[in-house]
C-alpha cells in the first residue's frame, strides 16, 4: 500500500501456516482509522453501503475490534435521498464530523455536486489532511473536480464513464479494463460493486496481514478472510 502502511509501527505477533510447518513475524494495526464515507443526494447506494460493510467487518474482526471507524458525512448532516429513494442520514455534517484518515468519495449523479464550491473546498482540504483517498465510480470525478488528483496519477472509473473523464481531465491518464488503480495515497475504483473488492483490498493494510513462505517458495498474504489464500499441498492439512 502506500507511505501511511508503516510495518515499524506496529507490535509484531507470531503466527504458523495452516500446515504447521512455516512461521513468520506478523503485525496488526491497533490504531483507530476514522474512514469518512461523503454521501450526497443521488449518491449510488451500493457505492457507500457496500464499502460501509466492509469497513465494520474489518473493524469488528481486528485484534483491537476497532481498526476502523466508518462514517457518513454530507454537506449539511441533513437527510439524504440516495438513488432510488434510499434516504439516509448522514453522521455528519462539514461542520462537526471528527478528523478523516481515510476519506472515500462515492459516485451516483455528482453533476450537482461538482458545481457546488463549498463541496469541492471541502473534498480538496480533506484529501490533503488525509493519510489515504479513494473513489467508488464517478467519485473519481469529484476527487478530480477538486484538484485531488493529477496528471502524475493513474485512475479508473465506471467503464460508461472512462472517456467523459479522460475528455473533461485531460491530463489525467484514464485505464479501461481493470477493477482499481492504486497508487499509494490514492485509489481509484470502478463501479458499484467494485467499491466493495477495492474496499477489501484497502482494508488489508489495516488488519492482521501474515506473509507465509509455501514449500514452492511462493509467498502468500493472508489475513481475516482477506487477499488471496491457497489450499495446502495435496495431502497436507
Amino acid at each position: 500500500m502506500g507511505s501511511f502502511y508503516r510495518l515499524s509501527e506496529c507490535p509484531a505477533i507470531v503466527c504458523k501456516s495452516t500446515n504447521n510447518q512455516f512461521y513468520q513475524p506478523i503485525r496488526s494495526f491497533l490504531i483507530i482509522m476514522n474512514t469518512g464515507i461523503f454521501i450526497y443526494d443521488q449518491a449510488e447506494v451500493l457505492d457507500f453501503s457496500g464499502p460501509f460493510e466492509v469497513f465494520t467487518t474489518a473493524a469488528r474482526l481486528s485484534p483491537n475490534g476497532k481498526a476502523f471507524r466508518p462514517f457518513l458525512v454530507s454537506e449539511s448532516g441533513k437527510l439524504v435521498t440516495a438513488r432510488g429513494g434510499y434516504r439516509v442520514q448522514p453522521d455528519y455534517g462539514f461542520h462537526n464530523h471528527p478528523s478523516i484518515d481515510l476519506l472515500m468519495v462515492v459516485g451516483g449523479v455528482h453533476n450537482a455536486e461538482m458545481d457546488k464550491p463549498a463541496v469541492l473546498q471541502w473534498i480538496y482540504s480533506q484529501g490533503q489532511q488525509a493519510k489515504l483517498i479513494a473513489s467508488v465510480c464517478t467519485g473519481a470525478f469529484l476527487m478530480a473536480a477538486a484538484g485531488l488528483l493529477s496528471n502524475q496519477h493513474n485512475v479508473t472509473t465506471h467503464w460508461e464513464d472512462i472517456p467523459d473523464l479522460q475528455t473533461q481531465f485531460p491530463d489525467l491518464n484514464v485505464i479501461s479494463n481493470v477493477r482499481w488503480v492504486d497508487e499509494g495515497s490514492v485509489i481509484t475504483s470502478a463501479g458499484i460493486s467494485v467499491g466493495i473488492d477495492m474496499s477489501l483490498h484497502t482494508s488489508v493494510a489495516y488488519t492482521v496481514k501474515c506473509w507465509l513462505k509455501r514449500p514452492a517458495g511462493k509467498w502468500i498474504a493472508t489475513g481475516k478472510k482477506l487477499d488471496s489464500y491457497e489450499e495446502p499441498p495435496s495431502g497436507k492439512k
